[in-house]
């Protein structure tokens, strides 16, 4: 199996969203935004399927030790074999895949964020940085595109914190701001044994409301110029916003269950949105 062959059984397997924002693409551009994608899944696979934090970080420090083979021309794992082809066609800045092992580190090291400040940080490191590496593969004119690409990051990764709340809580971890959880009258045990309740259902419809506003911000900052060069990332906020829809219409059940999309409805929310341009 070649390095890109192993990137694509990855993001295959995964069933994640933005395999369908792949789907379009150039060959060139396809094969570099999946392996920047497999990259992701496999630090973030560290932090949630490893039981030992200990043994999770000693891994997190391989994958910095790879990043720094990467650069020096010598990666031995296919993902970073992969990556380093887009990285020297696409120019991705190593302190930036960096970065995305720095956000790893942070759900090892806390499980609690203060206020939205302090999540924003997280959301940036995991989320914003890969909305600008992503941005850089599709390509861009207009230096405006890296706000876009930023704020949409940030969207996505509201979107996900709000689809897996209840997931996250039975690993003992909520994202969701403590200022936020007490402005709405929710404790930290009501989310850890999944107590759904009005406030609780308030505290998620103004989660949705934050991530819609950065969604609004993200495309409405995207110049006219690249529109057409960045349509995979139109393609993945058309989904993810379908699915924000599919949790407030549930009653925001996240606690106890996982709203998902079909396959058959991600590929024609994507078809649709490409052909739109």
């Amino acid at each position: 199996m070649t390095p890109d062959e192993y990137c694509q059984q990855k993001a295959a397997h995964s069933g994640s969203s933005f395999y369908y924002s792949f789907l379009f693409l150039p060959p060139d551009r396809r094969r570099a935004i999946t392996a920047l994608y497999a990259f992701c899944r496999e630090v973030d696979d560290v932090v949630d399927e490893c039981q030992d934090p200990q043994i999770a970080a000693a891994k997190l420090v391989w994958w910095r030790q790879e990043l720094a083979s990467l650069a020096d021309g010598r990666p031995q794992h296919p993902v970073t074999q992969a990556l380093q082809a887009a990285s020297n066609e696409f120019h991705l800045p190593e302190e930036q895949l960096a970065e995305i092992v720095d956000g790893m580190e942070m759900d090892l090291r806390q499980t609690r964020y203060l206020d939205f400040k302090a999540l924003s940080l997280y959301c940036y490191r995991v989320a914003g940085v890969v909305g600008l590496l992503a941005a850089q593969i599709f390509g861009y004119q207009d230096r405006r595109t890296q706000k876009y690409a930023h704020d949409l990051g940030i969207a996505f990764q509201l979107t996900n914190i709000i689809r897996d709340v209840g997931e996250d809580a039975r690993r003992g971890r909520i994202y969701l701001p403590i200022e936020d959880l007490q402005r709405f009258g929710v404790t930290a045990a009501d989310i850890l044994n999944a107590r759904h309740s009005h406030d609780f259902r308030r505290l998620m419809e103004f989660q949705i409301e934050r991530a819609e506003s950065y969604y609004t911000q993200a495309i409405g900052a995207l110049p006219a110029v690249d529109r057409k060069a960045q349509r995979p990332g139109l393609v993945m906020a058309a989904i993810y916003r379908t699915l924000l829809e599919e949790i407030r219409r549930d009653g925001c059940q996240v606690l106890s269950q996982r709203t998902s999309l079909t396959p058959i409805r991600k590929l024609w929310i994507a078809w649709r949105t490409w052909a739109r341009g």
